[in-house]
């Protein structure tokens, strides 16, 4: 037994319950694509809800972008994050999805082959159901191999099974089988052009032909229906424009390889695509129904969470900035020497323009001087226009002498007051490199 005939054997095998069952072609590829249907629905259903999950998160993924963009790295770990935290695997739609091509290659191996797969009849016994139809006169072997022999052979019993009743007995597991529908024979390939082929004052001639070809026509219509479904059940997926082509490719994809199928197969296989589409479009409705109400409550405990957690850090960051302030923050015991060194000097750094600014300040109000802007500050730059600068010397000549003075005095007082805290910056600067040599001093004799 090949490899092929092992993967096909369980859905042969199925198919032949059902016909046994119902005693109708038809209604059994129906029944075996609802079968199949529930058989994979925990999977499927599993897959649809980690992807409608998924694309809950577009939003805050595009919150993450704006704010780590230029960071590609980070953007990808935040991501990777935030789909391990609320248990998302973007990768878990993508098998589930292949799952009815694979059927339907599987039932084609199956319709193509009834007496191979269905009934599981050898090589020698296709030989013996060929040369007795022969023998009746009843068939004749073609010079070409064709791809559809085994079902023109099922055909040819059913029509003739009371010719066969010795046949029947030698071959136990030989079947009579019959591919009509609603007045259609299933086993028959739709023709594009039957119009040219049929004789239009018999009905009897062109409604099964006309019939045959509706086949490929609505599985690809219902092909398109089912995917505009699936869209419309995810309106808050991806905008991102490329996948959005990607999805409206697809969508006119399907429905055109279900017809061009339609016409080079069994129309079985048109029925059961079919049935398989309807099944799709109420599946869809139903999951997409039963977890939008599931996924609101997400939504609503995700939000909590996420505010809960910015509040935490907002608290977090206030009582930092409150500890820096009154130069109480805890130091981590890890830290290194040199970081800690660093932090401390950029502290005093600090505390000594403040000093710096505020000894500034008192001593221009002792002196009498009251412009706290000079006419000479540009910017963060006090003295850019020079030191004695008087913006209105021109228009105001009469003023300008005593203004000039009053700028060179705050100019002298300002230059008085830089020198001490240059060389009180100057001390401390001393005081750290000290601190550090002995530091390195102390590594080398420990």
């Amino acid at each position: 037994m090949s490899f092929s005939d092992i993967v096909t054997y369980p859905f042969a095998m199925l198919l032949l319950w059902l016909y046994n069952i119902t005693v109708n072609y038809g209604v059994a590829i129906i029944l075996f694509a609802i079968v199949l249907k529930f058989i994979f629905l925990p999977f499927q259903a599993k897959s649809k809800f980690s992807m409608m999950r998924m694309s809950r998160l577009t939003p805050y993924m595009k919150e993450l972008e704006k704010k780590h963009q230029g960071n590609q790295q980070k953007y990808q770990e935040e991501v990777a994050r935030l789909y391990r935290e609320e248990h998302v695997n973007p990768m878990s739609g993508c098998l589930w999805n292949l799952v009815p091509i694979v059927v339907l290659f599987m039932l084609y191996r199956v319709i193509r082959l009834p007496l191979s797969n269905m009934m599981r009849l050898t090589t020698d016994q296709v030989h013996t159901v060929t040369d007795k139809l022969v023998s009746l006169g009843l068939y004749t072997v073609p010079a070409k191999q064709d791809a559809y022999v085994e079902i023109t052979l099922a055909n040819l019993v059913h029509k003739n099974a009371d010719k066969l009743g010795d046949l029947f007995q030698s071959i136990p597991r030989l079947v009579d089988i019959n591919f009509q529908f609603l007045g259609l024979n299933l086993g028959q390939r739709p023709q594009w052009n039957f119009f040219s082929n049929v004789d239009w004052s018999q009905t009897s001639s062109w409604l099964p032909a006309f019939g045959l070809f509706l086949i490929p026509v609505v599985s690809g219509l219902l092909s398109y229906f089912s995917m505009k479904v699936s869209m419309a059940t995810n309106p808050q997926g991806s905008t991102d424009p490329q996948q959005q082509a990607s999805m409206k490719s697809m969508m006119l994809m399907m429905p055109v390889m279900s017809i061009w199928f339609g016409f080079i197969m069994p129309a079985g296989l048109g029925v059961y695509w079919i049935a398989n589409s309807l099944l799709a479009m109420i599946q869809e409705i139903s999951l997409n129904k039963k977890y939008n109400a599931i996924l609101d409550v997400e939504d609503a405990d995700r939000r909590q969470r996420l505010k809960a957690r910015e509040e935490e850090l907002e608290t977090k960051r206030l009582e930092t900035e409150k500890l820096r302030a009154a130069n109480a923050t805890e130091r981590n015991p890890n830290t290194s020497k040199k970081k800690l060194q660093t932090v401390q000097k950029t502290q005093d750094e600090t505390r000594l323009a403040a000093e710096r600014a505020a000894e500034k300040e008192a001593r221009r109000k002792q002196a009498g001087i009251t412009n706290a802007k000079p006419d000479s500050q540009v910017g963060s730059r006090v003295y850019a226009r020079g030191r004695a600068y008087v913006a209105d010397r021109f228009t105001n000549p009469e003023g300008a002498a005593e203004a000039t003075l009053a700028a060179a005095a705050r100019s002298e007082l300002d230059a008085e007051i830089d020198a001490e805290y240059d060389e009180k910056v100057r001390q401390a600067d001393a005081a750290a490199a000290e601190n550090t040599a002995e530091d390195a001093g102390t590594g080398e004799t420990e």
